[in-house]
């Protein structure tokens, strides 16, 4: 379907959500990868909307980053910018991108998994994986995006509702122990050729009246969340989070950019997620530290576009 060109209609307004309606028109993808032409229909005729050069999918949740947009990109044979679909499907799912960074001796936090059916059959595997973990917990859908059905669980009667809230988005939940310490995010960007992959100044996600960092913080812009860029750090722990953001980049073979999300514990660090088409609202973290790395939102945009052109000549691996 294609959507008029006017950026007021998507306003992130926190009483009125954007909503997308049907207007009958459908976009045809290229016939071949010899072509890159798009065309859309409207009512009895078609018309072209010229060749792609490349395609930016900045899509959130599934059909957009889990790998299924980059595998319709693939096979039309348009570059994208991005990773590929590996990558984007084990970015998409916390499961998978666990045991992928524990086999990389990445850290990250303690969790067990439960399915729908484990969940409908034997109940209280969830909740012994709770006492186990030890509370809080928090009960994430494993491949949902934006903190969409994510619950903070801190007494074990909340545990029943937090299932639901997560079953109602996906058909297997982590069950993830709570962590204390701070809460940091950095960017990652994909070197051109024969470059390095790069890592940008770290920030910080300061939380002072919400449970968590939530949708609504996210994106609606609500209140108790600071957000802090540059992260006030030692030197030696900017590159230690530097170092472990490229090193989980690399781990799932990842491309273009991404958003990596850690705590920062009494411990040392661990890895929360990945992220591989993070956000790019005014309000989001990936600009916002590439910012203050020194790159402009428009240099940004081209530098992605660069780096996806490139790869795009290299020879599928």
């Amino acid at each position: 379907m294609l959507e008029a060109d006017d950026p007021a209609r998507f306003a992130l307004d926190a009483d009125d959500l954007p909503e997308v309606f049907d207007n009958g028109t459908r976009i045809r993808w290229p016939e071949s990868s010899l072509s890159r032409q798009l065309t859309v229909s409207e009512g009895a005729g078609y018309r072209s909307l010229g060749n792609v050069d490349v395609v930016f999918p900045i899509l959130h949740g599934p059909f957009g980053e889990d790998g299924t947009v980059q595998g319709l990109l693939e096979l039309v044979g348009l570059p994208y910018v991005g990773s590929g679909v590996l990558a984007s499907a084990l970015g998409m799912d916390k499961h998978f991108t666990k045991t992928v960074f524990q086999q990389a001796a990445l850290p990250v936090a303690p969790w067990r998994t439960i399915t729908a059916t484990e969940w409908a059959e034997a109940p209280g595997m969830a909740f012994a994986a709770a006492e186990q973990l030890g509370l809080p917990v928090f009960v994430k859908p494993a491949r949902a995006g934006s903190s969409v059905g994510v619950s903070r669980v801190a007494h074990l009667d909340q545990l029943a509702e937090a299932m639901r809230v997560g079953l109602a988005e996906d058909s297997k939940v982590l069950i993830e122990a709570g962590l204390s310490g701070r809460e940091l995010e950095i960017a990652v960007l994909q070197g051109r050729p024969g470059e390095p992959t790069r890592a940008s100044v770290p920030g910080e996600v300061r939380i002072t009246g919400r449970d968590f960092y939530d949708f609504a913080a996210k994106y609606l812009g609500a209140d108790g969340i600071e957000l802090v860029c540059p992260a006030v750090l030692s030197p030696a722990d900017v590159a230690e989070m530097q170092s472990l953001a490229i090193r989980a980049f690399e781990a799932i073979d990842g491309a273009g950019l991404a958003r990596v999300d850690f705590f920062l514990t009494g411990d040392g660090w661990v890895i929360n997620e990945i992220n591989t088409m993070p956000g790019f609202t005014p309000i989001s973290m990936f600009p916002t530290c590439w910012l203050a790395t020194g790159y402009t939102y428009p240099e940004l945009i081209d530098e992605l576009i660069a780096v996806a052109l490139a790869r795009r000549t290299l020879p599928l691996r």
